[in-house]
């Protein structure tokens, strides 16, 4: 029953303390790696054409260095001594969840938001979207937020929980590995569509179960919160498809049914207009509660998918 017990750690750890800015963090360590991989490939590579099969070389050799690193890691604690490899374990795997990151973010943005310092507010969801922020109004930043939290209870925490209890943290690690590849260079414009392609779609692929896991747990989720469980599974089988990504539409179109708003529309990238599908009926206008609701709605979603993790692991355990 060790593992239940250090993924119930994992949780804890990620709820009470989040990332503190004073420990070293693996993503950043994986980030330092994937930005001198490129600079490696980019240098080695002239023709756009190699990029492509080069591009593979990213979750190859990034997601199996990952594994194994940490792999290694806890061999070497377990020799000294088997409560230090737990530990160690438990942290490494709560450094793969944001469960606590993500509130903190949305929190903050709604917070200046009803303190009425729209300034504060654009600068703070600048911090989380790529999107251009300056010129945002209320009701714009709010659904920035919304979609920023909704969005990622999938790649900070529902996928991280489940790669941890399949595989220990050096699986967690690795797909925290690929899910960093994904945002550093799993983008469709000039730059990487060659080079990023392989990372996106080893990404939405390790996303894909845990995606659809995300979305019954988020109609339940709904449902307890006494929030619209129904048009949240609607708007889950109606509107999904519509979101560019494979996996991101299940969680967004889920809570734009439950809170019953409407999530996407046009956003700016350094000034390129990107429209985005419409998720949800927009019965009424974003709002900084609706910000809070999202967050409510994510905590009880990781809190039910902590549940699932631990009733699996706990069966292996007894096989």
């Amino acid at each position: 029953m060790t593992e239940v017990w250090i993924l119930c750690a994992a949780y804890v750890i990620d709820r009470v303390v989040g990332d503190p800015r004073s420990l070293p963090h693996p993503v950043v360590m994986i980030g330092w790696w994937i930005t001198r991989l490129e600079r490696v490939i980019r240098a080695a590579v002239k023709r756009e054409s190699q990029l492509k099969l080069a591009g593979v070389l990213f979750p190859l050799l990034i997601v199996t260095g990952s594994y194994a690193v940490v792999w290694l890691l806890l061999w070497g604690a377990a020799f000294i001594h088997p409560l230090l490899s737990w530990v160690l374990s438990a942290w490494l795997i709560s450094t793969t969840i944001a469960t606590k990151g993500l509130a903190d973010a949305g929190l903050e943005i709604a917070r200046h938001l009803l303190a009425g310092d729209m300034a504060a507010a654009r600068r703070s969801l600048s911090m989380v979207v790529g999107r251009d922020t300056e010129q945002l109004d209320e009701p714009e930043i709010c659904r920035g937020a919304v979609e920023t939290v909704a969005e990622n209870i999938v790649d900070a925490i529902v996928s991280p929980l489940i790669y941890a209890t399949i595989g220990g943290a050096p699986l967690a690690m690795a797909y925290r590995a690929a899910n960093t590849l994904d945002s550093m260079v799993g983008y469709k414009n000039e730059k990487y569509k060659n080079l990023g392609w392989a990372s996106a779609r080893f990404d939405d692929a390790m996303n894909y179960i845990p995606a659809r896991l995300t979305a019954l747990l988020l109609v339940i989720a709904s449902g307890l919160q006494r929030l619209d469980w129904r048009q949240c599974w609607a708007m889950i089988r109606r509107d999904a498809h519509l979101h560019p990504s494979p996996n991101s539409g299940l969680p967004e179109a889920g809570v734009a049914g439950a809170l019953g708003v409407q999530l996407g529309g046009l956003n700016y990238y350094q000034g390129v207009p990107s429209n985005r599908a419409r998720l949800g009926d927009a019965h009424r206008p974003l709002a900084a509660a609706d910000i809070m609701a999202t967050i409510r709605l994510m905590y009880l979603t990781s809190l039910l998918c902590l549940l699932v993790c631990l009733a699996i692991a706990a069966a292996i355990a007894f096989i």
